[in-house]
Formats: C-alpha cells, sequence, structure tokens
C-alpha cells in the first residue's frame, strides 16, 4: 500500500514543481542574510592557550561560552575551518527539542536504566538553552512553541493515541487537529507542549559567536586544523598558518573527519534536504490555521518536518524538509552534494499534497547538507591523548539542544574529576561502529529501502530493521 506521499509524488504535475523550484536560490535560506557577521581573521601565529576548541558550530560555540563561564580567567581559543554557521549549525531546521536520546523510544531500548535522568537532564538542557539567549539578550527569534505530531495514516493515530496516555500530552482527534492545522491529510496530532522551541538557527550560532567575543574568547575562521599531537603536558593542533599550543582541546567536529582516528569509525555522513516557501499573503496564512506557530513532524520512518518563520520584513514563509536520508559512497561530504534535484522534486510533491491551498506559492531557497549519524542515534564521547582531549559526535539531527549537553560533558571529561554527567552510561559507553564501504553503502540502501517498506506496512518492521536494531546499526532519517 502506497504511502499518501508516494500517492503525492504519482499524482505531481513536475513540470509545475520545477518551475516553482527553477527560481529558488542554491543555498540555506537562514545563511542568505545581510545581518550574516563579518568573517573573523585567521590564526596568522603560533599562540598558547588554556582551551583549545575544534569547530565553530553549535558544539564549538557552547564549549567556549560554558568554559568562560566556569572560568571567566580562562584562555579560550576557538577555531574554525571556514564560516561560523556554514554547516549544520546554519541550515538545520531550526528546532530545539529537550531529548538527548532522538526520542523516548530509541532511549528507552538502549539505555532504559537511565532514561528518566536523561530526560531531566534534556528538559534543563532546554531551560537553561532558554535563560542564556535571555541572559545575554541573544537576537536569535527564540519561540518556545511546542511540537505537534501529525499523523498522516490510521496506524498513526492509534500510536499517538498511545503516546498521549504515556507521556501526558494532548490527544487531538481529527477535528481538533485540523482546527489547529488545516491539512486534509493530517488525521489526528499530538500536542507537546515543551516537546520543542523553535529558533533561527544561524542567528543562534551569530549570537553565541558575539556573547563568545565579548565573553573574551578569541575566534579565528577559515582555520583548518590539519594535526594533532602530544607531550606530557601540552597538545599542539598545527593549522596552516599557526600553531595553537593547549592545556586541553575540545573537538567539535561532528560530521567532518575526526582528529580522533578511534572516533572515525563511528559516524557517517547523510544528507538531508529543505525548503523554503515564498513569503505567504495574509489570506494564504489565515487559510492554513497554524495558530499556535508549533513545529511540525509526522510519523514515517522517512519523516517530514515544517516550521513558520518571520522574516526581516515581517512575512511568513514555511520551512519543509526531511524524507530522504542520503548516505554516499565513502562517506563523502562534499558542497555538490547540498544539492539534490530528485529530493527538491519529492518536496515540493510533498508540499503541495499537505497544504493543497498552497500548491502555488512556490520557493525561494533549497538546500541540503550532511547530518553526523551513529548506531545508536545520539552523541557519544572520545578522549584522547591522556586525557587532554575530549571528541563529541553522533547528534543525529537534534544537535541544536543535545550540543550544549554535550558541550557540558566535554568540559567534564577535561576537568578529570568526574560527576554525574560522566559516569552515566549515556557517556560511557559507545555506539556500534559502521562497517567500511561498500558494507556501508549497500547496507544504507537496503536499510532505507525496507523503511521505506514499513510505511507502507503500518509501520511493522521487517527481518532486516529488527536485525540492524539488534545490533545497534539501525538506520533512521
Amino acid at each position: 500500500m502506497r504511502t499518501t506521499y508516494e500517492l503525492a509524488e504519482e499524482l505531481a504535475d513536475t513540470a509545475h514543481l520545477r518551475e516553482q523550484l527553477a527560481s529558488a536560490e542554491p543555498e540555506p535560506y537562514w545563511l542568505d542574510d545581510p545581518a550574516r557577521p563579518a568573517p573573523l581573521p585567521r590564526l596568522e601565529a603560533d599562540v598558547e592557550t588554556d582551551l583549545a576548541i575544534v569547530g565553530g558550530g553549535y558544539s564549538g560555540l557552547w564549549t567556549a561560552l560554558l568554559a568562560k563561564e566556569r572560568d571567566p580567567d580562562r584562555r579560550v581559543v576557538l577555531l574554525e575551518g571556514r564560516r561560523i554557521a556554514w554547516a549544520a549549525s546554519g541550515r538545520n531546521g531550526g528546532f530545539c527539542e529537550p531529548s538527548l536520546t532522538h526520542g523516548s523510544s530509541n532511549g528507552k531500548s538502549r539505555l532504559p536504566h537511565e532514561f528518566d535522568r536523561l530526560e531531566e537532564r534534556g528538559r534543563e538542557n532546554l531551560r537553561e538553552i532558554g535563560e542564556t539567549i535571555a541572559r545575554y539578550g541573544m537576537d536569535c527569534d527564540w519561540e518556545e512553541t511546542g511540537l505537534l505530531q501529525a499523523a498522516t495514516a490510521p496506524h498513526h493515530v492509534d500510536w499517538l493515541r498511545e503516546s498521549a496516555e504515556e507521556h501526558g500530552a494532548r490527544f487531538l482527534d481529527r477535528e481538533a487537529m485540523q482546527a489547529e492545522v488545516h491539512s486534509p491529510i493530517f488525521q489526528a496530532g499530538l500536542f507537546e507542549p515543551t516537546g520543542a522551541a523553535l529558533v533561527n538557527p544561524a542567528k543562534l550560532a551569530w549570537e553565541l559567536r558575539r556573547v563568545c567575543l565579548d565573553l573574551g574568547v578569541e575566534i579565528h575562521e577559515y582555520t583548518h586544523v590539519r594535526s594533532i599531537r602530544s607531550d606530557a603536558t601540552s597538545v599542539t593542533l598545527t593549522t596552516t598558518h599557526g600553531s595553537v599550543v593547549a592545556k586541553h582541546v575540545a573537538l567539535g567536529t561532528n560530521v567532518f573527519k575526526a582528529l580522533i582516528p578511534s572516533a572515525r569509525k563511528y559516524t557517517v555522513p547523510v544528507y538531508d534536504y529543505a525548503l523554503m516557501t515564498n513569503p505567504l499573503s495574509a489570506e494564504q496564512l489565515e487559510s492554513l490555521g497554524w495558530k499556535g506557530r508549533q513545529g511540525i513532524s509526522d510519523l514515517d520512518n522517512r519523516f517530514h518536518y515544517s516550521r513558520l518563520t518571520t522574516d526581516a520584513n515581517g512575512s511568513t514563509r514555511i520551512l519543509y524538509g526531511g524524507y530522504d536520508a542520503v548516505y554516499n559512497y565513502g562517506g563523502r561530504v562534499e558542497p555538490r552534494f547540498d544539492q539534490r534535484e530528485e529530493s527538491f522534486l519529492k518536496l515540493a510533491a510533498h508540499f503541495a499534497h499537505t497544504y493543497p491551498q498552497l500548491a502555488d506559492l512556490g520557493f525561494s531557497h533549497k538546500w541540503g547538507g550532511a547530518i553526523d549519524t551513529c548506531g545508536r542515534f545520539f552523541s557519544f564521547f572520545e578522549t584522547a591523548h591522556g586525557g587532554k582531549v575530549a571528541h563529541a559526535a553522533g547528534f543525529t539531527g537534534l544537535g541544536v539542544g543535545a550540543t550544549r549537553y554535550g558541550a557540558n560533558v566535554m568540559l567534564d571529561l577535561l576537568a578529570g574529576t568526574p560527576t554525574e554527567r560522566t559516569t552515566m552510561d549515556f557517556v560511557q559507553k559507545k555506539p556500534t561502529p559502521f562497517p567500511p564501504d561498500p558494507l556501508a553503502f549497500i547496507g544504507a540502501r537496503i536499510s532505507l529501502s525496507e523503511m521505506a517498506r514499513a510505511d507502507r506496512n503500518e509501520g511493522k518492521r521487517g527481518l532486516w530493521l529488527r536485525t540492524m536494531d539488534a545490533v545497534g546499526l539501525g538506520f533512521d532519517s
């Protein structure tokens, strides 16, 4: 049985979709902003510091900010190979969720004995993100809207009803769901008031950059770290035009090749794609309802996410993304993969099917980016060089919120004194390593095919997916 989105692709006018996508800018909407900060100078000398951080996305920026809050006198130097937020931190949907385990079912199955504590820590982490934004006056369009899960198939309705009873969230039958958001394919819903906050992801990174600079963090962009080595007392990072000698190093390179070789086997890059619509007229916005501005996701394995955002002119647009999860042979991360017409055509067809009243709205931006996924779908941690280097990666699409928690973990690990965070299996255990290509590539293709089959079969996972789950190599979009 075809899913509603597969039906949408069959019914789509491909020529019309190509026309709608033709004028869309091939770059992330969030980064196409005249308010983007000017680049900071690259490292041109040899420096010594207390803490060096590699990576200028959320992971590195949160680590820098929290390090200065813990010890304002500590010298902190952050090195970014390109520009702040140019990678995943400036390309995502801006959903900031409390989960540290990629959802409750995943967390319960992998760390059942720690799940309740991790849920509590995740809620605490999300609250502290909001408090930090308020404390430093960070202009990043933070909205505590909650999360709305949408049922697009009959079996989803039962799932949501059961989830509401388990978690105390509000179940919405078809009539109540339509009152929230007017889409003919939404059969029911589940509203979690604390399920997610929304943010402009690039602005969040740029504001973290501003606060870090104000606190005295030294940031160098266009500074690629070529190698790492250590002696008994320090770690040396070698870059193209200078070096950094540090007492401790935190690595927030995420999807890019880890500077700790032992960590490389745990992650693979999976490409995700998104569209941003043209501005909605007042009439078009009214036709949607969506007064609560909640972030929306559906329940298929190949899921979508969508949200409203307001641009600098006060106009409302819709971000619509997800569904395809593309692993390229060799685990390559290259600019040419940021554009994938096949995925954009699918998303445009699904959007028109979901919101038929907006079928002629068109799109202003189309883009993709790589997500660092690991076998357990949530972050893992590694130390090296005698405990002087810490590494975090594997956030699998939930890094907007979870990177801050990961930053605290890295700082705890570098401090060398055990804490509640560092003694939990969440930190102590590692995911199952991925096999090398061609096995990883073949396995990813089979898994995606089987996920599609499960979506057509009321979510029932076949033997392949059950086996992958059992060995810790599940594959999720």
